[in-house]
């Protein structure tokens, strides 16, 4: 996808007809490893910067997804229930969530900026 945007937690966002479009970064997915499961939002439940959305269950551990917006959840992509390492295979190119009604966006960081800010947390 292109002009990801993306949070120091390590989620990404996109902008699709009026949608914010929500996944996990190619760092994220790598860090957790291979992922088992995946436990999502329902359509309309509200979504709030800074609270986690849903979880990630990989053969690791258990992580949160943080929201880097407040909206309502608009859609979720179903199929990763049946298929939750698609995210291994394609992590920016593997939405988890879409919000609509966003009313607040995080400060969110280019992609360079986002490269910049993993390469200073592994130093």
């Amino acid at each position: 996808m292109a002009d990801l945007k993306y949070s120091k937690s390590h989620e990404w966002i996109a902008e699709e007809d009026g949608l914010c479009v929500i996944g996990i970064s190619d760092y994220a997915q790598h860090s957790l490893g291979d992922i088992v499961f995946i436990n999502l939002p329902e359509v309309d439940d509200e979504v709030t910067i800074g609270d986690a959305f849903g979880d990630i269950e990989s053969v690791k551990a258990v992580s949160d997804v943080l929201s880097p917006v407040t909206g309502i959840v608009a859609e979720i992509n179903e199929s990763l229930f049946d298929a939750p390492e698609t995210i291994n295979e394609d992590a920016t190119g593997t939405w988890l969530i879409k919000v609509k009604d966003v009313t607040e966006t995080e400060e969110l960081l280019t992609s360079d900026e986002y490269d910049a800010f993993v390469e200073s947390a592994e130093a």
